[in-house]
């Protein structure tokens, strides 16, 4: 059974950033959707899967690899949050948890 998926305000303002730059570099929207779909699909293979991803060492919760993209979630019993969509070509010191 698929667990729900809960955005945080740091995913949906990650996502929208990421979508935007490709929209501003590209200037077209098509790899935009086509990205979008990509996240999505991922996210429903966690919500059925949350396991997939690798643990975090220093804290609760895990992350998934999709090509540049670090999925990080935490899951509980009935759902899979979503907490941050980071692009790994990024300085990783820039990555804060709330």
């Amino acid at each position: 059974m698929a667990k729900r998926i809960i955005w945080s305000s740091h995913a949906v303002a990650d996502r929208i950033a990421i979508l935007d730059y490709w929209y501003q570099r590209i200037g077209t929207k098509t790899y935009s959707h086509k990205l979008d779909k990509s996240l999505k699909e991922i996210i429903l293979k966690l919500a059925q899967y949350p396991r997939l991803g690798r643990q975090l060492s220093d804290r609760e919760g895990r992350f998934f690899v999709m090509d540049h993209y670090q999925i990080f979630y935490s899951e509980s019993f009935e759902t899979i949050e979503i907490l941050h969509i980071w692009d790994s070509r990024r300085n990783p010191d820039d990555l804060k948890f709330i």
